[in-house]
C-alpha cells in the first residue's frame, strides 16, 4: 500500500494525524471540509496560464505554505537519520491525503506510528509547539524577556556544591510522573518538595513541563521560582523548536535541556548560540557514542548529561556512563572543562560513587528523591551522608 502514487492534496493538521503510542488502526478516515483544490504540480501544462488569469485564494495559499513547512520537516527528518539521529520530528506520512469522493483518508503504516515513547512524545511535542506560537508569536515573547528577572549562574551552582561537598553536585528533579512508572507521588506539591530539595543540599533543581506524558506544566516552574526557591531550575521540556527557550526563560527558567537524540548538530549549534544570549545554561544529553561524539565536536557546550536510560527499550544500565567517558571521549571532556551529569539508574551511594569515579561532576535524580515522604532526607539517603548546608 505504501507504494500507491497519492495526489498531493490540501492537508488538514491536526493531532489526529499522529495516532496513539497504544492506538494503531489501520487508517482513519474523514470528512473533507473542501473540494480537492487545483494543484500546480498536477497540471504543468497549465502554469503560465495560471499565472495569468488564476489568483490563488487566501485559503490556498495558506495551504500550499502548509505543504511547504511538510516538505521542509521531511527534509529536516533526512539530515537528522544522516546523523544517526532515530528519533523523526514528525509523521513522515503528514500531507498529502487520499480522496474518494467527499472523504479524504491517510493510509496507517509503520511509517506513520511512533516508534516508541520518545518519538510519540516529540510528535506530540511539534502539533503541541505550533498551536501555542500562534497563540503567543516569538515577538512577543522577546518583549517579556526584555523585563524578565536575571537567571541565576546553574553551571556556578554545580561547581560550587562540587567543590562544597567533594561529592557530583545535585540536580534534584520535581516530576509527578514518567511514561514508565506512571504516578510516581500522588500528593504532587511541586513548591514544597522544591524546597525540601532545597533545604537537604540540591544545588540546582530539574523541573518537568511537560503536561501529557509526565503530569508536569511551566505553572509549576514559574510557581517553584516565585515562591524564593534559590536554586538554579532547569527547564527539562522536549525542545524541537528555538520558541521554547524563550518561553522556558520567560516562565523563570536557569537552564534548558536538548537532547542529541531528537535534534540535528545545526539545531544545537543554533540553540546554545540562543541560550547564551538569553543567559540560559544549556545541559545537552546524550545517550550512545555517537551522540558524545557529534556534541563534543560543538562549540560552546559546558554541560553534557549521559541519560543511561535505552531509548527505545526504557532499560537503565549505568555502565553506559563509564563507557562513554573512557578513553579520548574523557580525555577531551576534561581539555573543554565540560561538566558531566549522570543521569537515570542513581539510586545508591555506591551508584554516585560509581559515576564520580568514571568521571562525573554532577547528577539528576527524581525517581528516587520524589517518592520519598521527606524529599530532602531522601538526598541524605542517596549520597550517604547529610550535604545540607
Amino acid at each position: 500500500m505504501e507504494g500507491l502514487v497519492s495526489l498531493k492534496a490540501t492537508p488538514r493538521i491536526s493531532f489526529q494525524s499522529v495516532p496513539s503510542f497504544n492506538h494503531r488502526p489501520n487508517f482513519f478516515i474523514r470528512r473533507s471540509t473542501m473540494n480537492l483544490p487545483l494543484r500546480r504540480s498536477n497540471f504543468p501544462g497549465l502554469r503560465a496560464q495560471q499565472s495569468e488569469t488564476i489568483s490563488p485564494k487566501r485559503g490556498e495559499e495558506e495551504d500550499a505554505l502548509k505543504v511547504k513547512e511538510w516538505e521542509v520537516g521531511m527534509f529536516q527528518n533526512e539530515v537528522a537519520a544522516s546523523q544517526g539521529i532515530r528519533i523523526r520530528r514528525r509523521p513522515p506520512t503528514g500531507p498529502p491525503l487520499h480522496y474518494v469522493g467527499p472523504f479524504e483518508f491517510r493510509l496507517q503504516n509503520e511509517g506513520n506510528t511512533p516508534r516508541n515513547i520518545l518519538e510519540e512524545i516529540i510528535w506530540h511535542k511539534d502539533v503541541e509547539v505550533s498551536q501555542m506560537k500562534e497563540k503567543k508569536p516569538l515577538a512577543s515573547l522577546k518583549k517579556f524577556v526584555e523585563n524578565a528577572a536575571p537567571t541565576r549562574d546553574f553551571v556556578g551552582a554545580l561547581k560550587a556544591a562540587h567543590s562544597r561537598t567533594g561529592l557530583p553536585g545535585l540536580i534534584a528533579e520535581v516530576k509527578k510522573a514518567s511514561p514508565s512508572r506512571g504516578i510516581l507521588r500522588e500528593d504532587f506539591d511541586p513548591v514544597e518538595i522544591a524546597r525540601a530539595y532545597e533545604k537537604g543540599g540540591a544545588a540546582c533543581l530539574s523541573v518537568l513541563t511537560d503536561e501529557k506524558y509526565f503530569k508536569g506544566s511551566f505553572k509549576n516552574l514559574e510557581a517553584i521560582r516565585s515562591a524564593g526557591v534559590k536554586c538554579p531550575l532547569l527547564c527539562k521540556e522536549f525542545v524541537i523548536d528555538a520558541w521554547q527557550i524563550y518561553y522556558a526563560r520567560i516562565k523563570g527558567a536557569d537552564a534548558i535541556l536538548l537532547i542529541a537524540a531528537v535534534l540535528p548538530d545545526l539545531d544545537i549549534r543554533y540553540m546554545v548560540k540562543i541560550c547564551k544570549m538569553l543567559g540560559l545554561a544549556a545541559l545537552v544529553e546524550v545517550h550512545d557514542e555517537r551522540e558524545m561524539d557529534r556534541v563534543l565536536g560543538i562549540k560552546g557546550i559546558e554541560l553534557i548529561g549521559i541519560n543511561n536510560r535505552n531509548l527505545e527499550t526504557f532499560e537503565v544500565d549505568i555502565s553506559n556512563t563509564k563507557k562513554l567517558l573512557e578513553g579520548e571521549r574523557g580525555q577531551m571532556i576534561r581539555q573543554k572543562d565540560i561538566i558531566v551529569v549522570g543521569e537515570s539508574a542513581l539510586f545508591t551511594p555506591d551508584d554516585v560513587a560509581y559515576v564520580q569515579e568514571a568521571g562525573v561532576k554532577a547528577v539528576l535524580v527524581g525517581e528516587s528523591l520524589v517518592k520519598q515522604s521527606d524529599p530532602g532526607k531522601g538526598i541524605t539517603g542517596l549520597f550517604g551522608k547529610d550535604i545540607s548546608l
